[in-house]
């Protein structure tokens, strides 16, 4: 006899279905586990066994064999633990076959029948409701993020005898509410703009990477703020939509970084990875590819501090997603996809010593000085909008500066901006990310401002991208005053952001 189930394994943030057969055959009691598992996957023999018995359920007495379709795809991790034992006690006769039709089911078990978390259970509610399943049974701390899924009733279990009496029709247990799971939550932020002491230069360049989702890079002596800037800039962007939180939640859940409340990530994500991160962490790879911290950034902020100290193959990386908003990782067996459309913050010194430009201190020297500055190419900097300089403050300006604008404040002019780009570039759209095609549309100048680019362009030796990007700025700028048209002091606060580093 047998029986079968669905499940899911994931590779790299998608859910592979995976159909769990078991054959139960007389002859001397026997687990067999084919179908390209890994160790992990390998293991859960005894887990499941152990898990059976210790539920007060019987594991049959016989040859048992475990088939896991499709074989040409390596099955991982310890999600098929509780799909798999479900499949034995159905070709045992302990719950009825026909209730697993339909029905994808994903858990790992514990030796005492526990059910616990798995990554990757919002990925494949997705999956399991593209090809038209109703059901699902996964573990209860996974199920909200599951739920968020319209059209699947999400069982959460805590034990395999929870399960159980699912399968045998136990009305006690009910699906999660999904109305619970897709209510939005206001992000509570321990930190505020008006925090911040002076440098209304640097908050005026943060606000518009925020309203138009442009990369920028800080430059300024330690301790001048440029740290407590970047980690405020979250705090003006707008909450994310429930479209955005269920993507970044995908991220999240392939990753296995869960949040604690209702399921979603519903907090615009900021990532700080330290200089001595690899290439595989940043940008996501591995033997089995996982999402890097510029994915873990999506819609977010990914702040990197000492930027020039990153190994350059690193930031060299980061050119994709930069311009394309995804990740590939290619590897001989498959090719990867992971999303990466962040808001990049960068921070440096102005020279290895930081001391540059400031009289009380003795700099390195101007050709260290060089040599440090050359460590971020061109190609990369073309990528970066806004380049601002913030200086160090004195300390008169720092007791007696006046309360700044809050956070709120700020937001709701972001906002303003952003709602601008959504009707002229559709839900999502920003204007940092627009394509040439776009600017040309979006961004028409009159013949004035075309003087005025010109003379910019020819100064500055301006590339083809460098130019579009300064359109792109003073796009956002114009969205920024509530303005249709690019002006000429739009185009010049555009320009006097990105000449410094011209």
């Amino acid at each position: 006899m047998v029986a079968q189930a669905e499940a899911a394994t994931l590779v790299g943030i998608e859910a592979v279905p995976v159909m769990v057969e078991v054959d139960l055959r007389r002859g001397a009691p026997d687990f067999h586990l084919v179908g390209l598992p890994d160790k992990a996957v390998m293991e859960c023999r005894e887990r499941v066994r152990s898990a059976i018995q210790n539920s007060d359920l019987t594991f049959p007495n016989g040859k048992v064999v475990c088939n896991l379709a499709p074989g040409d795809v390596r099955k991982e991790g310890t999600s098929l633990d509780l799909p798999i034992a479900l499949t034995i006690l159905a070709v045992s006769g302990q719950v009825p076959a026909s209730e697993l039709a339909h029905t994808v089911i994903l858990g790992e078990l514990g030796l005492d029948g526990r059910v616990r978390p798995v990554n990757g259970c919002l990925n494949a509610a997705i999956a399991a409701s593209q090809r038209g399943v109703r059901r699902l049974i996964v573990p209860k701390e996974d199920a909200p993020e599951a739920a968020v899924v319209p059209g699947l009733d999400v069982y959460g279990v805590d034990t395999l005898l929870a399960a159980v009496e699912i399968l045998n029709g136990d009305l006690s247990h009910q699906p999660v509410d999904a109305a619970l799971a897709t209510a939005g939550e206001d992000t509570q932020w321990p930190v505020d703009f008006s925090d911040v002491k002076g440098q209304s230069h640097a908050l005026r360049a943060l606000e518009v990477a925020a309203a138009g989702n442009h990369n920028v890079l800080m430059t300024g002596p330690p301790g001048s703020g440029k740290t407590m800037l970047a980690r405020r800039l979250p705090t003006i962007l707008p909450p994310l939509v429930l479209e955005e939180a269920v993507e970044v939640t995908r991220v999240y859940s392939a990753a296995g970084e869960r949040n604690g409340r209702n399921g979603l990530v519903w907090a615009r994500p900021f990532r700080s990875p330290h200089h001595t991160t690899s290439y595989a962490a940043l940008v996501g790879g591995g033997k089995t590819p996982k999402p890097g911290e510029v994915s873990l950034a999506h819609f977010g902020v990914l702040f990197l501090d000492e930027m020039p100290e990153f190994d350059r193959d690193v930031l060299e990386a980061l050119r994709q997603p930069l311009e394309d908003g995804i990740v590939t990782v290619s590897r001989v067996s498959a090719t990867q996809e992971f999303p990466a459309r962040c808001l990049l913050v960068g921070a440096m010194n102005p020279c290895p010593c930081g001391f540059r430009g400031y009289p009380e201190a003795k700099c390195v020297g101007a050709s260290a000085c060089e040599r440090y500055a050359g460590r971020l190419s061109g190609p990369l900097m073309d990528r970066i909008d806004l380049h601002i300089t913030v200086p160090r403050l004195r300390p008169n300006e720092l007791t007696d500066a006046p309360p700044g604008e809050t956070s709120a404040v700020i937001r709701a002019r972001v906002q303003s901006a952003r709602a601008r780009q959504t009707a002229r570039l559709g839900p999502g759209g920003t204007n940092g990310h627009m394509s040439p095609r776009q600017v040309r549309e979006t961004a028409e100048l009159d013949e004035t401002e075309r003087a005025f680019m010109t003379k910019a362009a020819s100064r500055l030796s301006l590339s083809g991208r460098g130019y579009d990007r300064i359109l792109k700025v003073a796009r956002t700028l114009a969205d920024l005053a509530d303005e249709d048209q690019i002006r000429v002091e739009h185009l010049a606060e555009a320009v006097q952001f990105r000449a410094p580093q011209e």
